[in-house]
């Protein structure tokens, strides 16, 4: 059983940055395969970016690639995403996912577990 928190949301003008965490419970952290997904209003849960297990993969939703960046620290055991150059399109509920099995995905239901998100609110 994992548990997921995330933390460091808020508003932010366009263009700004903000760097979101994901702390992980559990000690079969580093085994997960972690990922991000964000929700819009009146939208569908959509892929950000994943970084497997190891962390020597990682992939980005056209969106966000180049300005977002995904990282793990398995000593504590949480995950990041810096979000650069922030959009007024950026902003949604971001939610932290692991996946125990796999190849590491950016499909929602092949992961497992789900924080409970975190908005982040871009101002034009």
């Amino acid at each position: 059983q994992v548990q997921l928190v995330e933390s460091g949301g808020g508003l932010v003008q366009a263009g700004g940055s903000l760097r979101l965490s994901c702390a992980a419970s559990g000690r079969t952290f580093s085994t997960y395969n972690m990922g991000w997904f964000r929700q819009a209003p009146g939208k569908e849960r959509e892929f950000v970016a994943f970084i497997s297990w190891g962390g020597g993969s990682t992939n980005y939703a056209d969106s966000v690639k180049g300005r977002f960046t995904i990282s793990r620290d398995k000593f504590k055991n949480t995950e990041y995403l810096q979000m650069n150059d922030l959009k007024p399109e950026d902003t949604a509920v971001y939610y932290c996912a692991a996946q125990a099995t796999g190849a590491a995905s950016h499909i929602a239901r092949d992961y497992d577990y789900w924080g409970q998100g975190t908005q982040v609110t871009v101002s034009s």
